[in-house]
């Protein structure tokens, strides 16, 4: 009979599986790499930031472009009277020349800026998926937890009915039944408490998702089963090469470096070259040579850089701003470092309490039960005992689920600041 009811059981489980996939949602994520395709493409405050970058990136033609070509009119009011023949009107087309290296030197700043600007993106888009991470595996161990509760709420179950056939065969006191729903009662509360937590977490989910906080989602799965071992020689290196910040604040101290040396062209002309051509009607005398020829004016101009207190000032900005940015990715990479030392610790308290918990304390605790429960049975201990015993089997199972989680995300921070999957032993 035993054995129908597990194949029973097995088979209405595999049954709902495949209900599940048959008709789920395919906009409905599951897995972790779902997760985050879904939050990449929808995600508002990425956006924001990829619309940052483009918006930089469009300065890069800009700079590049010489000012517009300037045309100017004028019309005579009063003709003026030469001896070719009176002027009415005058046109003139100009365009303006920066010194040599000034456009060269305005480009490579503003292109240094888009750059930094894409990493800052690729740095939200870390960021982003560092909280999709940890949502999902916070939103994976509330089910877990709750997995374990149910389970120890039909093993309570299973006490009491064992406290009442002792009771009824005169074993056992009453106290044993009453202390058994006591149980009971507390972990239908514990159950409940966690179901309830399940909106606030799934609201936070939508929220990065860039979906209504209130739309249900499927039960995540989580695929990771092995502990990650790094390779913590390389994490400083990995640091200062590929995360984003440092990357984004490299550009920037590129973009103050072509702004200083375009500050230092500032003492140098700009040309303004142009041609003028004024229309001239005939003479009024006849015979006059060169009647109503149009005089065509060839002109050059030039800036004179004479306020020299301004241009000393842009350059010291310019100066400020090189000396900011270096000490800005400095500091940054040394609180990146200590950051990550933090989490490394993390990772390796996790993977050694990991390895206690599943190959010892949780076994000892289901061996504990069981041995408790026999006893119990014969008489050779009170209820208390195995009420205890399946105490601590409870926090044993529900603290190891929260270690794996807490390792995971740990994981996921230190991808975070390494800028990508991390190298393992």
């Amino acid at each position: 009979m035993k054995h129908l009811m597990v194949t029973f059981m097995m088979a209405v489980i595999v049954g709902s599986v495949i209900g599940q996939s048959e008709f789920a949602d395919p906009n409905t994520p599951v897995t972790l790499p779902e997760y985050l395709r879904v939050a990449a493409e929808n995600n508002a405050g990425l956006k924001s930031s990829f619309h940052r970058w483009q918006m930089a990136a469009a300065q890069v033609p800009q700079a590049k472009a010489l000012d517009d070509p300037r045309f100017t009119y004028g019309y005579f009011i009063e003709e003026i009277e030469t001896r070719t023949g009176p002027q009415k009107q005058r046109f003139g087309l100009s365009q303006k020349f920066p010194w040599f290296g000034k456009i060269d030197a305005r480009t490579d700043a503003v292109a240094a800026a888009a750059k930094a600007a894409y990493k800052r993106y690729e740095a939200d888009k870390l960021a982003l998926f560092g909280q999709v991470k940890r949502a999902f595996y916070e939103y994976a161990y509330l089910y877990e937890a709750i997995d374990i509760a149910r389970q120890n709420l039909e093993l309570l179950k299973h006490f009491e009915q064992v406290a009442q056939a002792r009771y009824r065969a005169a074993a056992a006191e009453h106290p044993d039944i009453i202390r058994a729903q006591i149980e009971l009662a507390l972990m239908e509360d514990h159950l409940k408490g966690l179901e309830n937590m399940l909106a606030p977490v799934t609201s936070e989910v939508n929220a990065l998702l860039n979906r209504q906080v209130d739309i249900q989602l499927d039960r995540p799965q989580r695929s990771e089963s092995v502990l990650a071992d790094v390779d913590e020689t390389q994490i400083v290196t990995l640091i200062a090469e590929r995360n984003p910040q440092i990357a984004a604040l490299r550009d920037e101290i590129t973009a103050a470096r072509s702004r200083l040396h375009l500050a230092d062209k500032r003492y140098q002309p700009d040309i303004t070259l142009g041609v003028d051509w004024i229309q001239t009607d005939d003479a009024r005398m006849d015979g006059v040579s060169g009647s109503g020829r149009d005089p065509i004016i060839a002109m050059v101009s030039v800036t004179i850089p004479l306020w020299g207190e301004s241009n000393n000032a842009g350059k010291q900005q310019a100066q400020a701003s090189m000396r900011a940015a270096r000490q800005k990715k400095e500091q940054t990479q040394l609180d990146l470092s200590a950051r990550a030392a933090n989490v490394l610790y993390r990772i390796k308290e996790s993977n050694r309490k990991a390895v206690l918990y599943e190959s010892t304390l949780i076994p000892k605790a289901r061996e504990m039960v069981e041995v408790s429960e026999s006893s119990y049975r014969a008489g050779g201990i009170d209820f208390l005992n195995l009420i205890d015993a399946q105490r601590k089997l409870l926090t044993f199972e529900v603290t190891y689920q929260r270690i794996l989680t807490d390792h995971f995300q740990a994981l996921a921070q230190l991808e975070i600041l390494t800028g990508g999957q991390m190298p393992l032993k």
